[in-house]
């Protein structure tokens, strides 16, 4: 699944280098294998199921310095968004330099109001989350979005700053609903399989 992250980042031609963070050597062979580089293995304490991914991109700047050469900008792109563009890649990177923004990440819109969300209790009943919104007409409800999980773009020193995505910092790039699956579960895979099959036919993918 990795590959279709790097093999967009190769295909936007925005960058000097694609390195992939990871302290697994499968994927590390598998990354080269598609055309990244892997000139380190990630340190064990950013390889755990708490590690943020503002400290793995820091170390990753950090670890350019000191070996290589000083990066400006940089994105981070997720090996679980197996449907991130070359083209988004590219268009978010012109979006970051003309808003001039420390950081710029792919969002999309909720397919349902979060003020209507409900919730099941202990008891298995139905309790709102926002009971103040039981009658309100969802037209009228302010529309919300999420973090899309593909790429985040970023100015070096803001993220070696640990400067918060969710915050002023960082401009939104809009993808729509149907380009955006994030792969964490089982059923998320299943879904994922059958947007790709639907995309394909589209003419988005190959």
């Amino acid at each position: 699944m990795i590959a279709y992250s790097i093999e967009a980042a190769l295909r936007s031609d925005c960058f000097d280098r694609v390195i992939v963070s990871t302290d697994d050597q499968e994927i590390a062979e598998v990354a080269k294998k598609y055309g990244a580089e892997v000139p380190f293995i990630r340190p064990d304490e950013l390889a755990n199921g708490h590690a943020g991914t503002l400290p793995v991109i820091k170390h990753a700047i950090e670890w350019l310095e000191e070996h290589a050469s000083k990066p400006s900008e940089v994105c981070c792109l997720y090996a679980t968004a197996p449907f991130v563009l070359a083209d988004s890649i590219k268009q978010a990177y012109k979006q970051l330099q003309t808003t001039q923004a420390d950081y710029c990440f792919s969002v999309t819109s909720y397919a349902f109001p979060i003020q209507r969300a409900i919730k099941i209790t202990l008891q298995q009943r139905i309790e709102m989350f926002y009971p103040e919104h039981l009658d309100t007409r969802s037209q009228d409800l302010e529309e919300p979005y999420h973090d899309a999980g593909q790429f985040y773009w970023g100015k070096a020193e803001a993220f070696k700053q640990l400067k918060p995505l969710f915050s002023e910092h960082a401009s939104p790039f809009l993808l729509p609903r149907h380009l955006v699956q994030d792969i964490d579960t089982q059923e998320d895979w299943l879904r994922a399989e059958m947007m790709y099959q639907v995309l394909q036919q589209s003419g988005l993918f190959e």
